[in-house]
C-alpha cells in the first residue's frame, strides 16, 4: 500500500460492521475508528468496539476508537404521521408543552429550554438549515414563527439559531453515562459535542479520568467545534483539549456555509501552532453513499483538507449506512496521497525565529531539521507517551516517523497523528541496547535496509514520560 500521510477515522455503522469487511477497510486505509453515540445502545457500542480490536489484529496493525458523544438533542418533537410539509409564509409554533403528536401547524420540543433562548426576530434553522423560520413572538413556553423557507419537517430534526446563543449544556445526563460505556472499552479519545468554552472541555476530562481509573486508562479529548460560541473561544478550547474537529455541518448552519472554508483554515492553523491534532469532518465524501464514486467537488475538498495541514479527514454516514463503505475509504486514501505529493516543504521557514524552551521539544525539531537536510530515509521516535512524535508531526517533511512505544494506549492515540507510524517495542533500560533493538525491528519489517541513514532520538533514563535528550544520526549495518 502506497504510503499515506493522513489519516482516516471511518464511522461504523449497520454498513461497516461485518468483521470481514471491517478488516478490509482496515487494511484499505482506516487509522481510527468512530463510534456514534447518537445512534445505538450501549451494547452496541461495546460489540463494536471488540470487532474493532478483533478485526485490526487479523490485519495486523493498531486502529484507534473514538466515541463520539451525542451531546444535547436540541430537537423538534414527532408527528402524528411522522412529518408536515410546511409552506414558505405559514405559522408555526414550536410548543415546549405539547404533549400531543405535532401537525402541520405546531409541534412539540425535545429540547425544552428554546422559549428561554430565542427573541421576536431570531432566525431558527431546522432540519441542517433545509427549513428556515423567523421567530415572531414568545408567548409563554410557546414560540410563534412565520416559515421563511418551507419544506418537509419529519420526526425529531435538529433546530438550530442563527448566529449562536442555544444555552444547552454541551455535557448531558445521557452522555456521562455513554462515558462510562466508552471507559469500559478504554475509548482512546472521547469526542465532545457542542462545546461553547474550555469548562465544557475540562468538565468532559474530568468525568472521562473518574470513569478511566479503575481500567488506568486516560483517554484523549476532541472538541467538536460546531457552535457558533466556540469560535471566539478557539484558543482556550484547544488548550483544553487535546484535538479539536472541524464538524463543518452544524457550523455551517450557526455561521453560514461561506464562512466554514475560511475557519476550516484558521483552526487548522492554530492547531498546528498549539501542537494539538485536528480533524476534519462531514459530507466529505457524501455523494458515495449511494454513488461508488466520489463527486469531483468531494474530491476537491478531501484534497484541500489534506494541504491545509489536517491529521485526519472523516467519514459519516458513507461508511457507516452507505452502500459503499470499503470504496470510500479506498477512494480517500487515494486523494490524500496524490494531494500530499503536491504539499511544499517549507521546514527552515517554520523554525525561522522560533525558540524552544524544553529540551525534548528541541530534540525533535532537531531530528526534524536533520533528517531533512540529510536526506534521511525515515525519522525514529523512542517514546513513552507519543509527545515527541507529535511535536514532530505538526510540521511537514514528508520523510516518515516511526514511533517506538512500549505502550498500547500510547500506539493507539498516536493512530491520529499526521505522518507518524506508531509501532509497539518493549525496549531495554539500557540506551544502546534499546538503539540496538529499534534498528533490528525497523529492518524486520523492511523500514530500513543496509547503508540507509535515520535519525534516531532517546531519553535517558530510558522510558521517562518527558524525557526525550538525545539526537543520533545512524547508518545501517
Amino acid at each position: 500500500m502506497t504510503r499515506r500521510e493522513t489519516k482516516i477515522v471511518a464511522t461504523l455503522g449497520p454498513a461497516s460492521s461485518d468483521p470481514a469487511l471491517l478488516e478490509q477497510m482496515i487494511r484499505a486505509g482506516v487509522n481510527m475508528v468512530r463510534l456514534n453515540f447518537s445512534h445505538g445502545k450501549a451494547q452496541d457500542h461495546i460489540d463494536r468496539a471488540r470487532l474493532v480490536r478483533e478485526a485490526a489484529k487479523r490485519a495486523g496493525r493498531e486502529v484507534g476508537i473514538m466515541a463520539d458523544l451525542q451531546g444535547p438533542k436540541i430537537r423538534v418533537g414527532k408527528f402524528a404521521d411522522g412529518k408536515a410539509q410546511l409552506k414558505t409564509g405559514q405559522k408555526f409554533v414550536l410548543d415546549a408543552t405539547r404533549t400531543e403528536l405535532g401537525d402541520v401547524n405546531a409541534v412539540g420540543l425535545d429540547y425544552k429550554e428554546l422559549p428561554r433562548d430565542v427573541k421576536a426576530g431570531d432566525v431558527l434553522l431546522l432540519n441542517d438549515g433545509l427549513i428556515t423560520m423567523k421567530v415572531d413572538a414568545v408567548k409563554g413556553e410557546a414560540v410563534h414563527c412565520t416559515v421563511t423557507m418551507g419544506g418537509e419537517l419529519s420526526n425529531n430534526k435538529g433546530i438550530n439559531k442563527k448566529g449562536g446563543g442555544l444555552t444547552a449544556p454541551a455535557l448531558t445526563a445521557k452522555d456521562m453515562e455513554d462515558i462510562k460505556t466508552a471507559m469500559s472499552f478504554q475509548a482512546d479519545y472521547v469526542a465532545v459535542s457542542f462545546p461553547q468554552n474550555a469548562t465544557d472541555m475540562e468538565m468532559a476530562r474530568q468525568l472521562c479520568n473518574v470513569a478511566a481509573a479503575e481500567y488506568n486508562h486516560k483517554p484523549f479529548l476532541i472538541a467538536k467545534i460546531e457552535r457558533a460560541e466556540a469560535i471566539p473561544k478557539l484558543e482556550e478550547i484547544l488548550r483544553a483539549s487535546d484535538s479539536i474537529m472541524v464538524a463543518r455541518g452544524d457550523l455551517a448552519i450557526e455561521v453560514g456555509n461561506a464562512a466554514v472554508p475560511a475557519l476550516q483554515k484558521r483552526m487548522i492553523k492554530m492547531a498546528h501552532e498549539m501542537d494539538k491534532t485536528v480533524i476534519t469532518a462531514t459530507h466529505m465524501m457524501e455523494s458515495m453513499i449511494n454513488n461508488p464514486m466520489p463527486t469531483r467537488a468531494e474530491v476537491s475538498d478531501v484534497a484541500n483538507a489534506v494541504l491545509d495541514g489536517s491529521d485526519a479527514v472523516m467519514t459519516s454516514a458513507e461508511t457507516a449506512a452507505g452502500k459503499f463503505p470499503l470504496e470510500t475509504v479506498v477512494e480517500m486514501a487515494a486523494i490524500c496521497v496524490a494531494a500530499e505529493a503536491a504539499e511544499e516543504v517549507k521546514l527552515d521557514a517554520d523554525f525561522s525565529g522560533k525558540r524552544f524552551t524544553r529540551i525534548d521539544q528541541s530534540i525533535a525539531m532537531g531530528a526534524l531539521f536533520t533528517a531533512y537536510h540529510l536526506g534521511a530515509k525515515a525519522i525514529v521516535a523512542l517514546t513513552d507517551s507519543g509527545s515527541t512524535a507529535l511535536w514532530m508531526s505538526r510540521h511537514r517533511i514528508h520523510i516518515p516517523i516511526y514511533a517506538l512505544t512500549p505502550k498500547v494506549s500510547s500506539q493507539r492515540k498516536m493512530t491520529l497523528y499526521r505522518n507518524v507510524s506508531p509501532l509497539l517495542m518493549d525496549t531495554s533500560a539500557d540506551r544502546d541496547t534499546a538503539l540496538a533493538q529499534a534498528e533490528k525491528h525497523l529492518k524486520d519489517r523492511g523500514i530500513v535496509k543496509s547503508g540507509d541513514i535515520y535519525v534516531i532520538t532517546c531519553g535517558e533514563p530510558m522510558g521517562s514520560p518527558g524525557g526525550t535528550n538525545m539526537l543520533q544520526i545512524c547508518k545501517v549495518s
